[in-house]
């Protein structure tokens, strides 16, 4: 069913019970011994964040008359990919974080083993969603969804920038090589969210550049956000552990320009972002919201 557009509060409230709700469901425990696995799963991907990656696929679809309902399959797909991505983050092998979204990490309430399972699940899971005709009844559209989500995810996306971040423990990494780091570790997801809503809505690659832009800006700009938060922010808000990249030595947007030199960066982004919008009218002005939020947002 198609919807009316909706402020960026109804669309986060909106957005943020139905991706719990299609957890709840596709992740109904079996009554096997499998339980466990499903119990990590749904600890991780249930409830807490803001499904800003979901929220992207509902506010691109928007543009492009695309259903609510393959909005947020797509939306649910890549946020398999974010919690699966967090999950193992916070493994002792790499971050070893206690705490993600104000409760214990999976590796604290479950185990190391079942983190490794439940994140591996997860990451399988959003193949399944993407390419399931529910979430879209074009079989090129989901197989254009299932490379692209795939390609951003991996060695030359999310997986190859976490790379780069466990290198940067080692090396003291420049502006420009944290940039790259942030551009395929956060940024790579977020672009492919705006392609995703494009993607349903039978655009051609050719038809998605603003998009591409937006999105590259947008998820400079929360990566910047995320550093102020990291030095000034309240882990209780926050819900993780805040100081940490400075006590590991990475060098962060904050470390290389200062605060207040990272804080008008980001309004400059965010500026820019909402520039790249221009061809679009008002069915855009979720995502106009959406930028301007990531950059004033305390969580």
């Amino acid at each position: 069913m198609n919807r009316a557009p909706l402020t960026l509060a109804e669309a986060m409230q909106t957005v943020a019970v139905e991706i719990d709700a299609q957890f709840d469901r596709t992740l109904t425990l079996p009554g096997d011994p499998r339980d466990v696995l499903y119990e990590a799963m749904r600890h991780a991907a249930i409830g807490g964040g803001k499904r800003l990656r979901p929220l992207l696929v509902y506010a691109s679809a928007v543009l492009f008359n695309v259903s609510f309902d393959s909005a947020i399959r797509a939306g649910l797909a890549i946020e398999c990919i974010h919690v699966y991505s967090l999950i193992h983050d916070d493994l002792p092998c790499m971050d070893d974080d206690d705490m993600r979204r104000g409760k214990p990490t999976v590796h604290k309430q479950f185990g190391e083993a079942l983190g490794v399972l439940a994140g591996d699940a997860l990451h399988a899971l959003a193949f399944e969603v993407a390419a399931d005709p529910a979430t879209h009844p074009d079989p090129f559209v989901r197989a254009e969804l299932g490379f692209e989500l795939a390609r951003a995810s991996g060695p030359s996306g999310m997986a190859g920038g976490q790379m780069m971040d466990l290198a940067a423990e080692e090396t003291r990494f420049d502006l420009a090589t944290t940039t790259r780091l942030q551009q395929l570790k956060t940024g790579a997801l977020i672009a492919f969210c705006l392609e995703a809503g494009a993607i349903l809505g039978h655009v051609p690659p050719e038809g998605r550049r603003s998009l591409r832009a937006y999105a590259r800006d947008i998820g400079l700009a929360f990566q910047i956000a995320d550093d102020l938060l990291d030095v000034e922010g309240d882990a209780a808000v926050v819900g993780k552990a805040t100081g940490k990249d400075a006590q590991a030595g990475k060098a962060t947007f904050v470390s290389l320009l200062g605060v207040e030199r990272a804080r008008a960066q980001a309004t400059m982004l965010v500026d820019q972002a909402i520039a790249h919008l221009a061809a679009f009218g008002q069915e855009a002005d979720l995502l106009r919201e959406i930028a301007r939020y990531i950059v004033e947002r305390d969580h």
